[in-house]
């Protein structure tokens, strides 16, 4: 009984993680958001330098 509910348990959070950023991206009224690509720089334990690209919407 006890494997039975956490199998739910963990079918329940899986299936709310897919929903969640499918909600996200829906606006209402037209309303699109501002997005752009940003260069985020850093560095490894090594020293060398690490460039990640981030999208940022405002």
């Amino acid at each position: 009984m006890r494997n039975i509910l956490l199998i739910a348990a963990v079918a329940l959070a899986s299936v709310a993680s897919f929903t969640t950023p499918s909600q996200a991206g829906s606006y209402s009224y037209g309303y699109q958001p501002h997005c752009f690509v940003k260069k985020v720089k850093s560095y490894d334990y090594y020293g060398n330098l690490i460039i990640r690209h981030v999208r940022v919407c405002r």
